[in-house]
């Protein structure tokens, strides 16, 4: 009955509009009080002892580090340097530009961990350029917002940091490892109806006419970009610093880039790059907390473990147990954004993970895949709707676009569920 109460409390809640934050921690709260309404204080003392330590975690010091490196990198200039290079490399032509702008986007997510800030430095160069080529804009806002989702696959992640927070035994250097394969056949995948849709539909006329940039000395121009997702997953790699050193490094380069070699940053700019990250920050660590209590709740009011054992007794086996909670979720994440899907379905879905027994770090990207679906689907399409209002459209008009992109990112989705070698394989190798 209690569990049953948190449940559709927090669903009620959410209904009603209050903040995914406090409809957490306002549904847990009010069922712990129900639950212990003849204990001392109601059993509220849990209450800030799993507020804190929900966020109390050294992997979460990442977090902010990451966020800021979004924010450092979107106005340093960096991603201008990074399209001219990319045209050099594969030239002039309908599809070409859009191709471009989802292999910077692969690029950049070697740098910072947020799909959002991608999509803002991406669309703030390739928008803009599309457009002068032909392209119409809710084409360029739907490939700008679908190449941000891979973002959150190629290490490294903050997705990956959180999953690893709220799932015991999925480290944070076996899911960078594991998401790099899937992120890369994702842009891959994507490229696919990009190419068939420019060429299909006659767009990008004007490209063919625009010249293309000298190959050396964009390289030479992009070079400190380029260098950056090797300095940040090289070093991990080589044991120079932990993820959470590896963020702090990775800022300290970024605002070395930003303001002494390429000067696209000046010393005022950087109150509002700190505060505009603090706010990201912030934001998702208050969720962080509140998912804590709620956390709580669900495993000591008993609502995962007679879950999993209903789930297990179904009889659908592991592998129709885990297509149904995808397909779920996949519907879900249409409507609630990927770190709250993280916070809310993770602690119920960890003992139905060790009850068939399903590799941690496989799961982890298997959800990040659903949760980087979601942010370019409409309608709680965070990417999209960056990139929308970069173009200045709505979201409704790059529906007939977008539907092929969320097909491609299918494929991959399905090509990692049936084959978790591609996931697994190489934080094998690196003996992760």
């Amino acid at each position: 009955m209690i569990a049953a109460f948190l449940l559709l409390s927090f669903i009620a809640l959410m209904l009603l509009g209050l903040p995914i934050a406090v409809s957490l921690a306002l549904s847990a709260i009010v069922s712990i009080v129900i639950a212990n309404w003849d204990a001392q204080w109601f059993g509220l003392l849990a209450v800030p002892q799993n507020f804190y330590s929900a966020v109390a975690k050294y992997p979460l010091l990442a977090l902010p580090m990451f966020v800021l490196v979004g924010s450092i990198f979107d106005r340093s200039g960096v991603a201008q340097r990074m399209v001219t290079f990319a045209i050099a490399c594969v030239g002039r032509g309908p599809g070409m530009l859009p191709t471009v702008a989802i292999l910077v986007a692969m690029v950049l997510g070697g740098i910072s961990g947020s799909g959002p800030a991608n999509a803002a430095a991406v669309g703030g160069v390739m928008i803009a350029a599309m457009s002068r080529a032909g392209y119409p804009a809710p084409f360029s806002a739907t490939v700008v917002g679908a190449a941000a989702a891979t973002d959150i696959l190629i290490p490294p992640s903050i997705a990956f940091v959180i999953y690893s927070v709220l799932m015991p035994g999925a480290s944070v250097p076996a899911l960078f490892a594991a998401g790099m394969v899937p992120g890369i056949l994702a842009g891959l995948a994507l490229i696919v109806p990009a190419i068939w849709l420019s060429r299909r539909n006659n767009l990008g006329q004007a490209e063919r006419e625009l010249p293309r940039p000298p190959f050396w000395a964009s390289l030479r121009a992009a070079s400190w970009g380029l260098a950056a997702p090797f300095l940040i997953l090289g070093g991990m790699r080589l044991g120079w610093f932990t993820p959470t050193e590896a963020a702090v490094a990775a800022v300290v380069y970024g605002l070395f880039v930003g303001l002494v070699v390429h000067r696209s940053i000046s010393w005022r700019d950087l109150y509002s790059i700190f505060r505009e990250a603090a706010e990201i920050s912030a934001v998702i660590t208050i969720i962080l907390a509140s998912a804590g209590i709620f956390s709580y709740a669900i495993n000591t009011l008993g609502v995962a473990d007679p879950l999993a054992s209903w789930v297990k007794a179904a009889g659908l086996g592991s592998l129709g147990t885990l297509a149904l909670v995808l397909l779920a979720l996949l519907i879900i994440s249409m409507f609630i954004d990927g770190v709250s899907i993280f916070l809310i379905f993770v602690p119920l879905l960890y003992p139905i993970a060790m009850a068939f027994q399903w590799d941690l770090v496989w799961l982890g990207v298997l959800l990040t895949l659903v949760v980087a679906k979601a942010q370019f689907t409409p309608p709680m399409a965070v990417n999209l709707m960056v990139s929308c209002r970069m173009a200045g459209v709505s979201i409704e008009s790059t529906v007939p676009w977008v539907l092929w992109f969320i097909v491609s990112f299918l494929t991959v989705i399905t090509a990692v569920f049936f084959f978790p070698e591609l996931a697994l394989w190489l934080p094998r190798y690196l003996g992760y």
